[in-house]
């Protein structure tokens, strides 16, 4: 009986060949497809400008801390108690404002990253769609599922292109 199941699976994959000789795959990397458009380009300089400043409080508050942090570690001994203690209340005041900035600024980018993803998905999608029409694939595999693919397999530069090329 196993026999019989071993050669039957056997015919059937030596009468799958001839189909899977027929079919066109591509591979797609959304990622890269989604990220590398000119949208998405342009969004991260923008963010960057309209959360530069944030971003720079964050950072100064951050080198406040850490020079307070290495005060008292220098000067602890030298100190007197309700100095340390000054300088202590300072660091945990500092540390508890970049935190709270921190998760404020985290929360807005957060926002305005998802604000752009719902307007570029339906584009990318209809790019994604046009491409694998216009290739008549009938199988498209993520990259992330892929070890290794040839260059003309992967089609992500064109729905880049198509991406681009939509307003």
């Amino acid at each position: 009986m196993r026999k019989f199941i071993y050669v039957a699976v056997a015919i059937m994959g030596l009468a799958s060949l001839p189909a899977a000789a027929d079919m066109k795959i591509a591979v797609l990397d959304y990622q890269a497809a989604l990220f590398e458009s000119d949208v998405a380009k342009r969004y991260s300089v923008d963010a960057e400008k309209k959360f530069g400043s944030q971003l720079q409080r964050l950072k100064n508050l951050e080198s406040e801390a850490k020079r307070l942090q290495e005060r008292m570690q220098r000067d602890g001994e030298k100190l007197g108690q309700t100095e340390l203690e000054k300088l202590d209340l300072e660091f945990r005041q500092k540390a508890r404002e970049f935190q709270i900035q921190s998760k404020e600024l985290n929360d807005a980018k957060a926002q305005a990253d998802r604000e752009v993803l719902d307007q570029l998905k339906p584009k990318l999608e209809k790019a994604i769609e046009s491409a694998l029409q216009a290739g008549g694939y009938d199988l498209v595999i993520d990259r992330s599922a892929v070890v290794d693919v040839k260059p003309q397999y992967d089609i992500t530069s064109q729905v880049i292109e198509r991406l681009n090329s939509t307003r």
